[in-house]
């Protein structure tokens, strides 16, 4: 494995994981956001749309994603601890990123290409930050993936709301370990 290359020792670090304490410096956000913008773009749309929410204004992502839980969610299947969760992850991190895909109505690029697209800007933030000692979560819980989240975010109809990033420094002593099925069990080559 090349060390220059980070894609096999990044892994995922939950926000109770990460240093509430520790902010990251503007400049290395920056830095992140900038790496993900270069992902592939078919047509050169450029959909993704990310959300920062620093500082104070997480507060107000923990309650305006609570207060969307409450209003999308049924009775029947409301939890207590997934209600919290989403303000206890916001509070934890000191970065979190929406992530929306703007799609064009009726477009040329499909929006399939566009969600694609994003989730490629997505997985270049993750590296970027890892690259630079920065941990990180994309969290998908439902109330994120909402069009009222998109709504909420300010975004018009034509955005797909796409999850929720948590970057931060991971806390001293903190080991994430992942593995993956051998890799013949996923790929099948074509020869004739």
């Amino acid at each position: 494995m090349n060390p220059e290359f980070p894609y096999r020792t990044r892994r995922t670090i939950k926000p109770h994981q990460m240093d509430p304490a520790r902010d990251i410096p503007r400049e290395v956000l920056l830095e992140i956001l900038e790496d993900a913008h270069w992902a592939p773009t078919h047509g050169m749309t450029q959909p993704w749309r990310f959300h920062v929410f620093t500082g104070p204004a997480r507060e107000r992502l923990a309650g305006g994603l609570q207060a969307l839980y409450d209003r999308l969610t049924p009775r029947s299947q409301a939890r207590p601890d997934k209600r919290e969760k989403l303000r206890s992850n916001t509070l934890a991190a000191p970065v979190v990123i929406a992530v929306a895909a703007r799609v064009e109505p009726g477009g040329k690029i499909t929006e399939t290409e566009e969600i694609a697209s994003t989730s490629c800007a997505v997985e270049n933030l993750m590296l970027s930050a890892h690259q630079r000692g920065v941990a990180s979560f994309w969290a998908s819980p439902p109330v994120s993936y909402s069009s009222a989240f998109a709504e909420w975010l300010g975004l018009d109809a034509s955005h797909r709301a796409l999850g929720i990033i948590y970057l931060g420094y991971a806390l001293p002593g903190t080991k994430a370990v992942s593995s993956r099925v051998p890799l013949a069990e996923r790929v099948v080559f074509h020869r004739e």
